[in-house]
């Protein structure tokens, strides 16, 4: 080990990371192009995928599929409202 870093563990941190942030962008995207159900799903893998740090404050892994929950929920919910606040897009009149 170098300066005390196990390689592996140095590598673990990296994918999990870069994973998760490419979940984040997916989750963005949908959310911009207001897609609800992949929002909501994207949003429920980000959670996922970040599970180790919920594991490592509560110490029970079955609170992981709380925060998945509650993540697709959230999204999917403020999309709905989101979508119910917008006027309605009209075409434009012809001249």
């Amino acid at each position: 080990m170098i300066l005390g870093i196990d390689p592996l563990v140095a590598v673990g941190v990296l994918a999990s990371t870069a994973i998760t942030d490419a979940a984040y962008v997916f989750f963005n995207a949908a959310v911009s192009a207001r897609r609800r159900i992949v929002a909501a799903n994207w949003s429920g893998i980000w959670y996922l995928l970040s599970a180790f740090a919920v594991i490592s404050y509560t110490h029970n892994s079955a609170y992981v599929l709380f925060a998945a929950a509650g993540s697709w929920i959230g999204a999917f919910v403020s999309l709905t409202w989101m979508a119910r606040n917008e006027a309605p897009l009209l075409p434009p009149r012809a001249l």
